[in-house]
Parts: C-alpha cells; sequence; structure tokens
C-alpha cells in the first residue's frame, strides 16, 4: 500500500484505548478501533502500490499537454443544468430510478405555541419548505411556497410567528424573512449581500438576535433587531477576528447573551455579553489550552450556563459554570462514555435532554439540571436522533429520528411529572420511502479494518460502515467518504447508498478515517496541518482490506465523495489509480491554495485552522505539493466532477481547473454543474439527474469491462 509521504508519527493516548475498549451496541461486542496490533501476521501486511512524487507544477503541465479535444456540452432542466461530456442518459433509466428518487426526509422544527402541533421541513415543490402537522401522522401542510429552500426556523416566544433563513440560488448569504403560519403572509428582515442566520429570540418575542457579516462582508458580528422595526438593527458584538461569533440565548431577564465562539472543531468558547454596555467576558474555554465548549443556556434562575465540554480526557459530556461568580467547571457525574452531541433545555430550564453518539448509533437520555441526573430513554428506534425540542409547558419532547432503513421522521416523547419519567414515544410523521418495500433496504454492518502507523510498528483500526448486496458472488465496490473533513459517516437512511446496492449490485463502504468526529480528541486530530495524508492512506489500508474480503470484489473498486469527501475522492484517484476503477468528485477540492484564497471571506479563518495557513511559506508549500491538482498527472481513471454554480464554501473554480487539468491530459472526465445551485443540490431535478448521471457513470466504468 502507498502512504503519502506528509504523513507523520502519531500517538495513541492510552486513555482513549482503554476508553473505547468496552464500547458495545446493536452491532454486538465491537473491536476497539484504538486496539494496536503488531504487524506479526495478526494483521494484513501493507501493499505497496506506485511510489508517487510530486510532479511537475501545473502550469508546466498544461505547458507540455496536448490540447484537448471538443467536449459535448449539453444544456436541461430548463438551462440550469450544464453538462458535458456527458453521455445522454438512457430512456429507461429514469423509470429505473424513479422510486428512489421519491424517497423524501421530515425533520422536527418547532412546536406551535400551544404545544398541540408542530413543524417540520420536507420536501414541497422540489425544495424543502415549512409544513405544519396538527396531529400524528396527520397531513403535512406546507407553510407558505418559496421557490428557495428554507433552513432555519424558530418560532417566536409567546407568540406564532416563525422566523426562518433562506439560501436564494445556494449564494450561502441567508436572508432572514418572518412567517406568519395563521394567514401564511411572509416578509423580509434582512436583505442585501451579507450572510444573516444563527437567530435567537429572546423571552417576549420581540427581538431577534443573529450572525451577520453586513459589516465588511467577513467578520462574523452579532446584531440584533426590533421585528416590528428591522432596519433599525443594531451590532451588539463586532467580531475581533475570523472566527465564528453567533448568539446562544438571551437571559431571562433579556439583559444579556450568551455567546457561541468558534474557531475550530477543537477549539471553541463560551462568552456572556452584557447588552447595555457592549461588554462581554469569557465563561468557558481558552486561547491557550484549546478544547470544545458548546453552550446549550442558561439555568432556570439565570446564574449559571449548562454546556458541552470535552475539558477532561474523556468523552465530550455536560458541564455547568456560575455566571455571577469565579467558580471551577462542575462536571455532570455519571457512566457517559461517548461523545454528548445534542443537549437542549426546556423553555424553563427545569428539565433537560441530550444525545450520545456511540460510534455513530443515537442514544437519548433525559436530564435533570437541578440534581444533575440523567436517565436512557429505552425505546427509541436504533438509528440517528437529532432536532431535540421541548414543547412551551416542557411536558413533551420533539425530536428527528434516522434508521438506515427508514428517512428521517418527526416524533414525540411524552413527559411525565418528573424530570427523568417519560411515557410514550409517538412517530408523527410518516417518511416518504418512494413505493419502495422498506425490507429491501440494507441494513450495514460496522467493522474495523487496521491501517498501519508510520511511528512505529503499529496498527490503528479505522471504523466503517459496510453496505452488502443480496447477490451470488463477489460484490465491486463503492467506498463512500463523508465531507467536513470533522464529520462522520453515520448510519441514517441514505436512498443514494440504497439505490445503488439494490440497482447496481455493489457494496458500498463509508470508513470514518482519521480526523473524523465522534472518536475522542486524539482521533479527530490526527488528520490536521502536515497530517493531512493521513487520512488517505487509511484509503489504502481499506484497499488493502477490500481486497481480503471473499464477499467483495477487490478488482472493481470506484470512491465517491462530495466537500471535503470530494478531495479525498481526488487524492484517492492521484495515490491508487492502479487499484480503482473510478472516482466521483462533487464539489471537492483540487487546490488547498486556491480554495483558501477563494472561499467566502467569512469562511477563511476558519478553513485555515483545520487545513493550514497558505499564508505561511512552509504550509503553502506543503498544501501545493498534496494537491490533487498539482499530481494530476497521477490520475488514470474516469472521473465525473460535479459542482454547483454559486457555491460559497468549495468555489466552482476548484471543480472546473480540476476538469481543464484532466482534459489537457486526454482523461476521461464527466462535468455536471448545476447554474443555481451552491454547495450541494438542493434541488430535486437536478439531484435527480445527478443521480442518474451518477448511475450511468459507475455502470460503465466500474461495472462495464
Amino acid at each position: 500500500m502507498h502512504l503519502p509521504s506528509s504523513c507523520r508519527p502519531e500517538s495513541i493516548a492510552a486513555p482513549f484505548a482503554a476508553h473505547y475498549a468496552a464500547a458495545r451496541f446493536k452491532y454486538g461486542i465491537l473491536r476497539p478501533f484504538f486496539t494496536l496490533d503488531r504487524r506479526d501476521g495478526s494483521a494484513p501486511a501493507a501493499r505497496r502500490g506506485r511510489a508517487r512524487g510530486w510532479r511537475l507544477g501545473l502550469s508546466l503541465l498544461l505547458a507540455l499537454a496536448p490540447a484537448a479535444e471538443a467536449v459535448e456540452r449539453r444544456v436541461v432542466n430548463d438551462g440550469q443544468l450544464v453538462l458535458e461530456g456527458i453521455p445522454e442518459i438512457p430512456p429507461g433509466l429514469p423509470d429505473r430510478l424513479a422510486r428512489f428518487h421519491e424517497t423524501s426526509a421530515t425533520s422536527f422544527l418547532a412546536w406551535s405555541l400551544a404545544g398541540d402541533q408542530i413543524y417540520v421541513r420536507t420536501r414541497f415543490g422540489g425544495v424543502h419548505q415549512i409544513h405544519r402537522v396538527a396531529q400524528p401522522k396527520a397531513e403535512q401542510q406546507p407553510m407558505g411556497g418559496s421557490p428557495e429552500p428554507v433552513g432555519e426556523v424558530a418560532r417566536q416566544p409567546a407568540g406564532h410567528l416563525l422566523a426562518y433563513t433562506e439560501d436564494r440560488g445556494g449564494s450561502g448569504l441567508d436572508q432572514i424573512h418572518l412567517l406568519d403560519p395563521r394567514s401564511g403572509e411572509t416578509r423580509p428582515l434582512t436583505a442585501g449581500q451579507a450572510l444573516n442566520n444563527r437567530m435567537v429570540w429572546d423571552r417576549n418575542g420581540r427581538r431577534l438576535a443573529f450572525r451577520s457579516t453586513r459589516r465588511n462582508g467577513r467578520s462574523n458580528d452579532i446584531w440584533i433587531m426590533d421585528v416590528t422595526a428591522p432596519a433599525q438593527a443594531r451590532m451588539v458584538l463586532a467580531a475581533p477576528d475570523g472566527a465564528l461569533w453567533k448568539p446562544v440565548q438571551f437571559s431571562p431577564d433579556g439583559s444579556r447573551l450568551l455567546v457561541q465562539y468558534y474557531a475550530s472543531i477543537t477549539d471553541s468558547r463560551i462568552y456572556l455579553l452584557e447588552l447595555a454596555t457592549g461588554e462581554y467576558r469569557l465563561l468557558v474555554g481558552s486561547a491557550e489550552a484549546p478544547t470544545s465548549n458548546v453552550a446549550s443556556g442558561f439555568d432556570a434562575l439565570g446564574t449559571g450556563v449548562h454546556f458541552i465540554t470535552n475539558q477532561r480526557d474523556r468523552a465530550a459530556e455536560i458541564g455547568w459554570i456560575s455566571t455571577t461568580e469565579a467558580s471551577p467547571i462542575e462536571f455532570v457525574p455519571g457512566d457517559i462514555q461517548w461523545d454528548i452531541t445534542g443537549f437542549e433545555l426546556s423553555p424553563d430550564a427545569a428539565r433537560g435532554a441530550f444525545v450520545t453518539n456511540e460510534e455513530g448509533i443515537s442514544r437519548l437520555f433525559l436530564y435533570d439540571p437541578e440534581k444533575r441526573r440523567h436517565k436512557r430513554v429505552r425505546h427509541a428506534p436504533v438509528g440517528v436522533i437529532s432536532d431535540l425540542r421541548f414543547s412551551p409547558d416542557g411536558r413533551r419532547l420533539g425530536m428527528t429520528i434516522s434508521t438506515s432503513r427508514t428517512p428521517s421522521d418527526a416524533f414525540v416523547l411524552k413527559l411525565k411529572a418528573r424530570a427523568l419519567s417519560y411515557g410514550r414515544l409517538q412517530r408523527w410523521t410518516l417518511g416518504d420511502v418512494g413505493g419502495l418495500d422498506e425490507r429491501n433496504f440494507i441494513e450495514p454492518q460496522l467493522v474495523h479494518y487496521p491501517a498501519p502507523l508510520l511511528s512505529d510498528e503499529r496498527y490503528i483500526y479505522i471504523p466503517a460502515f459496510v453496505y452488502l448486496p443480496r447477490r451470488r458472488g463477489p460484490a465491486p465496490v463503492v467506498i463512500f467518504v463523508h465531507g467536513g473533513p470533522e464529520g462522520q459517516f453515520r448510519p441514517d437512511f441514505n436512498s443514494l447508498i440504497q439505490m445503488w446496492v439494490q440497482t447496481l449490485g455493489v457494496a458500498v463502504i463509508a470508513p470514518n478515517v482519521r480526523g473524523s468526529l465522534g472518536y475522542g480528541k486524539a482521533y479527530l486530530s490526527m488528520d490536521d496541518g502536515r497530517l493531512r495524508e493521513n487520512a488517505v492512506s487509511d484509503l489504502g489500508a481499506l484497499l488493502d482490506w477490500i481486497a481480503e474480503q471473499p464477499k467483495l470484489d477487490g478488482s472493481r473498486v470506484a470512491i465517491y465523495g462530495a466537500s471535503y469527501g470530494g478531495y479525498m475522492a481526488l487524492a484517492g484517484a492521484v495515490h491508487f489509480s492502479d487499484r480503482l476503477r473510478a472516482a466521483v468528485d462533487r464539489a471537492g477540492i483540487s487546490n488547498f491554495v486556491t480554495y483558501l484564497e477563494n472561499t467566502q471571506d467569512y469562511r477563511r479563518d476558519l478553513r485555515r485552522a483545520e487545513y493550514g495557513d497558505e499564508r505561511d511559506p512552509e504550509m503553502r508549500a506543503f498544501l501545493e505539493r498534496i494537491s490533487p491538482l498539482n499530481n494530476v498527472a497521477e490520475i488514470d481513471i474516469p472521473l465525473l466532477i460535479a459542482q454547483g454554480q454559486n457555491d460559497p464554501v468549495v468555489p466552482v473554480s476548484e471543480s472546473e481547473q480540476m476538469v481543464q487539468a484532466l482534459r489537457q491530459r486526454g482523461q476521461t472526465v464527466w462535468y455536471f454543474n448545476a447554474l443555481n445551485e451552491g454547495h450541494g443540490h438542493q434541488r430535486k431535478a437536478n439531484r435527480d439527474v445527478f443521480q442518474q448521471v451518477t448511475h450511468l457513470f459507475l455502470e460503465q466504468f466500474l461495472l462495464g469491462d
């Protein structure tokens, strides 16, 4: 196996090895991925691929390459999709995939004022919109009919109005609107070329705090508006740096604002802002000893704050700190051994709920803030739980639940008088599976495969979810790489994966390579800065593992990834073209330097914290050296590259320069560009065509001879 030369020695903290050694959940006793084996025959020997070195700079490469041949270009979907080098979709293919296209997820948004109805987000007219559900499994009533997808939603306390964000054309410039669900009338609260989101109401339902870049287009400042006079909005915190500053909650008396600071996945802090003076002070976290600290809200008296933290060398846990006097953090006692990923307090802060992430699977707990105790909710479906929302009276808990076989739906847990007592968990919406038989959906298996460390002769075990088709003989494989890079593949419903497994007969393997979230601080940091290609070497180790599995065809493997996963797909094509058949890059980074220089101003410093600062000459040289664009000569497989023209995260130039470089070398490359999309394809019409194109691409280059 080829190991990228940029990898550096790592060490594994002993507490983490012990911490995960006892991990258990639905799939049985897990082999802890932090268990390390000697290379003594107990793990497969590394298979070395072709040696790679940094080749000629791109400008010289293009100068020496032959001119690219003319590429066929088609425009579809009312002129919104540009397809270059992509064959016509066979007449029968859309019909074969139609039912998978019709699957639709529903997510919990908010409660009505009376607490007897809920608001959810689901597809309407090709994009996701707000819907109202009057009772369990009742018809979902659309609220409004904008052609743009709805993002965040926050209901007005002591009122009916819904504040929501809308991103026009995928530009990333969210604007805030106000919807009256009784009349269906909407009105804008913000406009212009600034990003406005992360909305928080005060308890009276008159003021709205939000994050905005309107001052200079790059700083993530905090503003407050009276919703009856939005033109008079005022800035209450001018961000002093390029980090993300956002409001979390008004204090009970409305005089202070809890503020979240985010510099990176490993450095987040909590501040308290005095609205009368504009002064703010640090409550939790520090620049000198970075840790993750995520604010949840004030306690019932407004004299303390609950939050999630990983300040101790253990999983992320709940902490409390006083806002009125200097005191140490009080950690909530208990036996929680996995990261807490979501934490919600009721409107009166008398009870709470949180979710843990047990290697991809969610566990739901109720929390008593006064006694600092918690209790597991035992009858929740096995899957991924998110969007915790208490009803106005605190007697019901709404949430979104998705399993590997069912699209996400809104659920409601009835709560009893005592903080830790509960009743029935009821499903309020019925996700659309497009007429497909849920029994045919594949449930993934969790495995751990060995990847060698360069620091010594030991292995680290990488977790991965494997979807196996029901077929005889070894199955071709698609490696599915998540984005982030601080993301994590979790086994919730994925119609694209289910489509590939059923219609192509391929196995899909989704690894959580080094740098993924959910496995502790040490694992999360293993791809930072100059360790970037540790994650790429994990792909090579996965190819080794695939080659030894009797149910998998190691000679037919493709790789797919979106966003950072798109970079991984390109990097995989660079390092492992001799072991891959094809690659699909969806809005991936092709050159880290041009990416950092061209991503939106308000994101740049946040991404430098993860990838490295391209203004530093040594780091710039490193980033240039590992960028797929500068190693395009090593790619010897067909690629499908997909993009959104208005992408504010990974600019369209990242895809276009990669397409041009591949064409100059005569490589097969299909290019899919959605002119009315940003980062990802939010519109059903575009997503359907993308899935058809991807299916055709894999059918031709992965399955074909």
